[in-house]
């Protein structure tokens, strides 16, 4: 049968979520907690991919199974703090935790006052910023456009089309939030649109200078990528 596993981390001492050879992943320890409890191998499919630091609250995954699935308050005891699974239930053979998903949103968090409980969860940007000017700027990202000024370059995707259908940054005091919709999003996207927008509300560009970014489909004329540890996935849905 399959199952989907619904589950978020904090993303500060992972490697990104997938497997990868050069340092400890998210789907490194959960698989390994599932051979651990199942005493066999279990292969999770993610439902995209976070860089480095990169934070969920919302992931999902799917993977096959024969026998009964873990026990999600055991699977829990035997994971670190920083990866708690919320959830574990069974999905038709053909839904499929990347494919089948028809929506993403990711949240960036800044703060504008340093503060030493935030370091891992928040970026810290102390000068001011045009909130208005960057929502100006964001509205161009809505609708269906090829964001290939915001995709990491020598990246293998067939197309850099998505649809945005959110994306708006909303204050509340010392605490700023970026939320972004979309069916999908390409690698290094969210941390490059954002690092893009600071120099929108910098005033080191115009709404307009944001919109020809966009139309350019140059990552070269895009503004820095964000740092991670800003960043959230908060929801996938199906």
């Amino acid at each position: 049968m399959r199952y989907f596993i619904e589950f978020a981390y904090k993303g500060t001492h992972y490697h990104g979520s997938q497997v990868q050879p050069n340092g400890v992943t998210v789907q490194q320890v959960l698989e390994d907690a599932f051979l651990t409890l199942l005493r066999q191998p279990v292969s999770l499919v993610f439902a995209g991919r976070t860089d480095a630091g990169v934070h969920a609250r919302q992931m999902v995954a799917h993977f096959d199974l024969s026998a009964c699935p873990p026990d999600v308050d055991r699977l829990n005891r035997l994971l670190p703090p920083d990866i708690a699974v919320q959830r574990i239930f069974a999905v038709p053979d053909d839904l499929h935790a990347r494919f089948s998903a028809v929506s993403r949103t990711y949240e960036y968090h800044i703060c504008t006052h340093k503060s030493p409980f935030a370091i891992d969860t928040c970026t810290y940007v102390p000068a001011a910023l045009d909130y208005e000017a960057m929502n100006e700027a964001a509205s161009h990202l809505l609708g269906t456009r090829d964001f290939a000024s915001f995709c990491k370059v020598h990246t293998d995707v067939k197309t850099t089309i998505c649809t945005v259908t959110e994306a708006e940054w909303r204050t509340d005091g010392e605490h700023a939030v970026f939320t972004i919709t979309a069916d999908r999003f390409l690698r290094n996207m969210v941390r490059a649109v954002v690092g893009t927008l600071f120099d929108v509300g910098r005033h080191k560009l115009s709404p307009q200078d944001f919109e020809a970014i966009i139309l350019s489909q140059s990552r070269q004329r895009a503004g820095q990528s964000a740092p991670p540890e800003g960043l959230y996935l908060t929801a996938v849905r199906y």
